[in-house]
């Protein structure tokens, strides 16, 4: 069977997974992917199948303890769909969901695009393009049932553990923001829980919103003007479960919140 042929039968499998909101334990041998180039593969053939618009991208695992819970060495990248994005102060199900837990992320909008390249981008450069910058709520979940030991290519195959995503309004007044220190107050239920930081995101989100601009450029995949980046989760997930209310203010960047059915 052609790589081509084994990235698009993977995909499949994914996919009607995906679509039924049903586990397995992990792709067969014969077209599991082995590499994280691999998995891409499998996440441009999922895609494709799915025939969604890219609302975006998210980034999993963005600090130490997320990447050693589920067994990798670094960020991985995945894709947003607009068929699972959700506006501020809706209803999300958590049916089917295996991971139950919801992440606490800052998510910027680019008002220009960000073109494959041969050198790395800088920082500024990426900060640069960004229109705008949107308090959010990502509720993932896995396609796998023992998703902290299927190993890196698989998740990214499973577009790193993406499902649902809240969007809250945009600021476009960032300027001057400690990304890193900020506090973002987090609330379940009415009752204040822990707080979040952007020195949990790969010491500062705007590094891990650079690290996915470059690692999508390495593929030859553009970030384009109107596409979304969520980098991560500012604090440990919270767990929920249906009934539970979750929100969190990002102080000038506004406030976000979800309920869950």
């Amino acid at each position: 069977m052609s790589p081509q042929k084994n990235h698009q039968q993977a995909a499949a499998i994914l996919h009607q997974l995906w679509t039924d909101k049903a586990q397995f334990d992990h792709l067969p041998e014969e077209v599991r992917p082995a590499t994280r180039e691999e998995g891409y593969a499998v996440q441009q053939a999922f895609a494709e199948l799915h025939g969604k618009d890219l609302f975006g991208w998210k980034i999993a695992a963005t600090s130490v303890d997320g990447q050693r819970h589920i067994g990798v060495d670094g960020p991985l990248a995945g894709r947003l769909f607009s068929d699972r994005v959700f506006p501020d102060q809706t209803a999300v199900s958590l049916s089917s969901n295996l991971m139950q837990v919801a992440e606490i992320e800052f998510a910027f909008k680019f008002a220009q695009a960000l073109p494959p390249k041969k050198e790395q981008y800088l920082v500024d450069e990426v900060m640069a393009a960004v229109g705008a910058v949107h308090p959010s709520i990502e509720i993932p979940d896995s396609r796998y049932r023992d998703f902290v030991h299927v190993g890196a290519p698989q998740l990214i195959a499973d577009n790193a553990c993406a499902n649902y995503f809240v969007f809250g309004p945009g600021a476009q007044n960032w300027a001057g923001f400690d990304f890193i220190d900020a506090e973002i107050i987090v609330s379940l239920n009415g009752s204040r829980i822990d707080s979040g930081f952007g020195r949990n995101v790969l010491g500062d989100p705007r590094l891990a919103l650079t690290w996915i601009v470059n690692e999508l450029s390495q593929l030859g995949i553009a970030c384009e003007a109107g596409q979304v980046v969520t980098t991560g989760t500012c604090r440990i997930p919270v767990a929920v479960k249906p009934g539970d209310e979750i929100a969190a203010d990002f102080g000038k960047l506004g406030r976000v919140s979800c309920r869950f059915a």
